[in-house]
């Protein structure tokens, strides 16, 4: 039988805070992400895992945030401890495929799609394995259509996320760059829960997991933490504060100059020369006695 679903049991408050859990960790993973393109490569690794690790974690939070709102009538809900944690490390490193290959190769044409692609599923990955999850006394269907409609979405906001933090200008340009991640997963979180169709086959509450409530502890302390933490680094950073670029310094190697700039034309004084040379010539030929 079909039991009412209600995704916003506290009204609009779940759905706010979640959304601004994702833009708290997206505005920290995409301003690390800027941060990388303006350093040598031997920091750059460092910056974009921190920014995959920051932008995972909003993400996963962002997710049970607005879980905490999800109710089924007259059946509780649990949720499996391994599965849940699981789709953290899911969302870290599938986002942290994308941000890496934008930060090596630029967000700008194959690489920014490639990688905005990856970051979307990565996204997607994370919802339904953290719904999957879930143990209820009945079945979730899914429709296919919503669900497809939900990945889409996921994938063209984080690519445009992604290319907005590769501009590097400023700080109003990373807001942006956040505000749009946020729009990512939140629509995409509540797209692909449109799609979803219980199935309920009693009332005994289910043996296995453990509630919502139980999992908030570890989400406030856990991921939350690590984005205060990060959210630290950034501030501290002075060129990230203030949206500054820099000069990347070049890396000394073997064989490699230093500088690739084009040649610029060398003008000879030679040319001068002849010129000014020719014109007397020519005057002294006018002037010269013709013998008929």
């Amino acid at each position: 039988m079909h039991n009412t679903v209600d995704g916003f049991s506290y009204g609009l408050v779940t759905p706010l805070v979640a959304y601004l859990m994702a833009c708290l960790g997206g505005a920290l993973g995409l301003r690390c992400t800027a941060r990388a393109t303006l350093v040598s490569r031997s920091w750059r690794p460092g910056w974009l895992a921190l920014g995959s690790a920051a932008i995972g974690s909003g993400i996963w939070t962002m997710h049970f945030v607005a879980m905490m709102g999800f109710t089924i009538e007259h059946t509780p809900i649990r949720y499996d401890w391994l599965m849940t944690f699981a789709s953290l490390a899911v969302a870290i490193v599938m986002v942290g495929v994308g941000i890496f290959i934008v930060g090596y190769r630029g967000a700008r044409g194959t690489a920014l799609f490639t990688g905005g692609t990856l970051t979307g599923l990565g996204i997607a990955s994370m919802h339904y394995l953290g719904m999957a999850g879930m143990h209820l006394d009945g079945q979730l269907t899914y429709n296919t259509l919503t669900v497809a409609a939900s990945v889409v979405i996921a994938m063209a906001a984080a690519t445009a996320a992604l290319w907005a933090a590769g501009q590097v200008r400023g700080f109003l340009w990373s807001v942006g760059a956040a505000l749009i991640m946020g729009l990512a997963v939140t629509g995409m979180h509540y797209t692909g829960m449109a799609a979803v169709q219980v199935h309920v086959t009693g009332t005994a509450e289910p043996s296995v997991g453990g509630s919502s409530a139980e999992l908030l502890a570890p989400m406030l302390i856990g991921p939350l933490a690590f984005l205060l933490l990060a959210g630290v680094v950034v501030l501290f950073d002075p060129l990230m504060v203030m949206g500054r670029t820099a000069v990347v310094p070049v890396e000394r190697k073997p064989g490699v100059p230093a500088h690739s700039e084009a040649p610029r034309p060398v003008r000879h004084p030679a040319h001068h020369l002849v010129r000014r040379t020719r014109r007397p010539l020519a005057h002294r030929r006018s002037r010269a006695p013709q013998n008929r």
